[in-house]
């Protein structure tokens, strides 16, 4: 049995207000052509379809669309949990007719497993949707103290896999999913936390070690989780959302699997979308045109830091973004007498031209007025008098 386990698709989601709404719709026909290539048998999509609550009228179109296509007329089988940014009503309101083409929605927590039948064998999943106390619908704790909170969450979250994999049965492939943050999870800026500190976090030794793969959804980088019992996984996002994903290489994974044997894993690289690169420019501005002379990151999105003796005018900063419509953050690191100690520029600048230059670098080019100048120089004096 070929099964293929993707998470954290965030169809909606924008970049600094940048749609990536074409991005998501390359990777899912990229999805479609992988599952027809490689022969997939079953898909488990590990939570965050959608990246609200009430995702765009598009968004939606694209997910229905796609799943359609993917579950071939119900050939391929579909199990689809929600995660902590989909609305577990909205996800699971088109079952009845999701069910015709063999497409499994899950909105809540669920006290039975998932049988599903690939060929002549049976798929078994412990499908387990974000369990928040609300979805899950009880106090864990009435205690505040962020130790017997974890410890009780990851009491139920070990309890209810406990419940789901009791009804695994003889002869069958059995698979686990959730969209939960385990603990020693390596997490990227994009992932919206599901915790509060630390409380709502799982042990890796609390996975259920009798399925034989445990498909996760919620990091956004693929990577496996260590000390769990069984093969357990992050599959990560298809697309980066944040630039602290910069440089990761995103992928799905297929898991290849019969009764009672091991789980063996294959990443599959994902091609769309576009990278999300960081541009540090320390000669100033023109290493900038050479870059883009050169072609550099044509069809990326960049993020980018240049350093500089002068604040950059709006003209500049509008030819920069003209020159490459890729640039979402413009972030100028000024030099100011750098020949000069911390000490020696304290001593020798008046406080209002400090402020000046600091109110100047923080706003990219600003000039104070005349009504915060005085504010800043009251605040100056009282502090001076006390």
């Amino acid at each position: 049995m070929r099964i293929l386990h993707t998470a954290d698709w965030h169809l909606g989601r924008t970049l600094e207000g940048r749609s990536r709404l074409e991005e998501q719709e390359q990777f899912l026909a990229e999805l479609v052509e992988v599952v027809k290539d490689q022969k997939i048998d079953a898909i488990l999509m590990a939570g965050d379809v959608f990246d609200t609550v009430n995702p765009p009228a598009t968004a939606e179109g694209m997910f229905y669309d796609s799943v359609a296509k993917l579950s071939q007329q119900g050939a391929c089988p579909i199990i689809t949990i929600a995660g902590n940014h989909d609305s577990p009503n909205r996800l699971s309101a088109s079952s009845p007719l999701a069910g015709v083409q063999n497409i499994h929605l899950f909105g809540y927590p669920v006290n039975n497993i998932v049988k599903v039948p690939v060929g002549g064998e049976m798929l078994e999943v412990a499908a387990l949707p974000y369990p928040s106390e609300s979805r899950l619908n009880e106090l864990l704790s009435e205690n505040s103290d962020e130790k017997e909170i974890r410890n009780s969450y990851d009491a139920r979250i070990q309890g209810i896999f406990s419940n789901l994999a009791s009804q695994f049965t003889k002869g069958a492939v059995h698979m686990a999913m959730s969209h939960i943050h385990v603990a020693g999870g390596s997490a990227s800026d994009s992932e919206r936390p599901i915790e509060v500190g630390g409380a709502y976090t799982v042990a890796a030794t609390s996975l259920p070690e009798e399925a034989q793969y445990v498909a996760l959804g919620h990091l956004h980088r693929p990577q496996n989780v260590g000390r769990a019992k069984t093969l357990a996984r992050y599959s990560g996002s298809p697309l980066a959302y944040s630039f602290s994903e910069a440089g990761y290489t995103k992928s799905l994974s297929i898991i290849d699997v019969v009764p009672y044997g091991k789980a063996e894993l294959t990443e599959i690289p994902i091609n769309s979308g576009k990278p999300l690169v960081r541009w540090k420019a320390k000669h100033g501005i023109q290493e900038i045109y050479q870059w883009f002379e050169e072609g550099k990151d044509a069809n990326a999105w960049i993020d980018l830091e240049i350093h500089l003796t002068d604040a950059l005018s709006m003209e500049e900063i509008h030819r920069l973004r003209k020159e490459h419509n890729g640039i979402i953050h413009i972030r100028p690191v000024f030099h100011y007498e750098e020949t000069q100690s911390e000490e020696e520029k304290v001593k020798d600048i008046p406080i209002d031209e400090a402020f000046r230059r600091f109110y100047e670098q923080q706003t990219g080019g600003g000039t104070p007025d005349s009504r915060l100048m005085e504010l800043f120089l009251s605040l100056v004096h009282e502090e001076e008098e006390e």
